[in-house]
C-alpha cells in the first residue's frame, strides 16, 4: 500500500474512532486541549502560513467530534493559540503544551486528543516529520506512549 494510501486510512479510521466517542468529549478541557494540537500541528515547521491556519480553521469546523462546541468559540481559541506559536514559536509552544496538557486526567480525552492531531496533521496526505515530532511532544504532555499512535 503506497503512503498515501495508509496516510488517508489512518486519518479515516482515526476520525471514525474519534466520532464512535463523540458523546464522551464534551468538557472544556478536551475542547482547549484540542484547539492548542491543532494550533500545535498547524505550527509544526515553526510558523503559522496563513493558508494552513484557513485550512485548520475549516477542518475544525467542519469536524463532526467537535460539534459539541460552537465553531466560532473553537476558532477563536484555536487563533489565539496560533498567535501565540508566532509570536515566539519555543516560548508559545511550551504555552500551548500546557493547554494541551488539560486533557491528562482523561484517558479517553486525551487519546481523542492526539486522534484529533493526526487527524489534522494527516488531512493534507502528508503526515510529515515535523507534525509528528509535535504530535509526540503532545502525547508525553498527556502521559502517553507515542507507540500506541504510531508516532
Amino acid at each position: 500500500m503506497a503512503l498515501w494510501d495508509r496516510i488517508k486510512q489512518s486519518t479515516q479510521t482515526m476520525q471514525d474512532q474519534l466520532v464512535t466517542k463523540k458523546n464522551e468529549l464534551k468538557s472544556g478541557a478536551f475542547r482547549d486541549a484540542s484547539m492548542a494540537m491543532c494550533a500545535l500541528v498547524a505550527a509544526a515547521d515553526g510558523s503559522v502560513d496563513p493558508s494552513e491556519r484557513q485550512r485548520v480553521a475549516a477542518l475544525i469546523t467542519g469536524n463532526d467530534v467537535l460539534s459539541n462546541f460552537p465553531a466560532d468559540d473553537l476558532r477563536r481559541r484555536f487563533e489565539d493559540n496560533c498567535a501565540r506559536l508566532a509570536a515566539d514559536f519555543a516560548f508559545g509552544k511550551v504555552t500551548v503544551l500546557q493547554e494541551v496538557g488539560k486533557a491528562r486526567k482523561k484517558p479517553a480525552e486525551a487519546r481523542a486528543v492526539i486522534q484529533i492531531g493526526i487527524v489534522i496533521g494527516g488531512a493534507d496526505g502528508d503526515f510529515d516529520a515535523a507534525e509528528r515530532a509535535v504530535v509526540r511532544e503532545a502525547c508525553f504532555a498527556l502521559g502517553l506512549d507515542p507507540a500506541e499512535f504510531d508516532v
